[in-house]
């Protein structure tokens, strides 16, 4: 039987908030193994399986992504875009965890197809929270759909 690894995409360009959110992912004990890419370019790489990741297995697919909107190179709604018109790549769960709280950010989330759209709280015990709440739901209770 094959075992697959519910791997985590965190696409965040902040160092200090790739910290904050490693930590608050431990905290919970979240332990699932964590790929981080540190702009948008980074991430369209790691799911298409191009450049530094040409030799990733592409049938072991993130559990979950964790997208902030605002990233060098190419941004977040970007990211989205592209990974929502792959047939490959659609289907996979896309929360948007970011700082921006700009209404044109939520509706063009949405309308892209991100299945859940986060403000990062600024308070550390709500921030634990919120990642606790998220990974119980997208790593526990969600049945994703099975591999193309």
């Amino acid at each position: 039987m094959l075992s697959r690894e519910k791997t985590i995409l965190l696409v965040e360009d902040n160092p200090d908030d790739e910290a904050l959110t490693l930590r608050a992912l431990k905290k919970n004990n979240i332990l699932n193994t964590v790929v981080v890419a540190r702009d948008g370019a980074e991430a369209l790489d790691y799911l298409f399986g191009q450049g530094q990741y040409q030799k990733r297995d592409l049938s072991n697919a993130p559990q979950l992504i964790l997208l902030d909107l605002k990233l060098p190179k190419v941004d977040g709604l970007e990211v989205l875009q592209q990974l929502r018109a792959n047939e490959r790549t659609r289907h996979y769960p896309v929360v948007v965890l970011t700082t921006s709280n700009e209404d044109r950010d939520i509706i063009t989330s949405y309308q892209l197809g991100a299945n859940s759209y986060i403000r990062k709280p600024v308070d550390f015990s709500q921030f634990i929270e919120a990642v606790r709440q998220l990974g119980l739901y997208w790593l526990v209770l969600n049945t994703p759909p099975p591999p193309r």
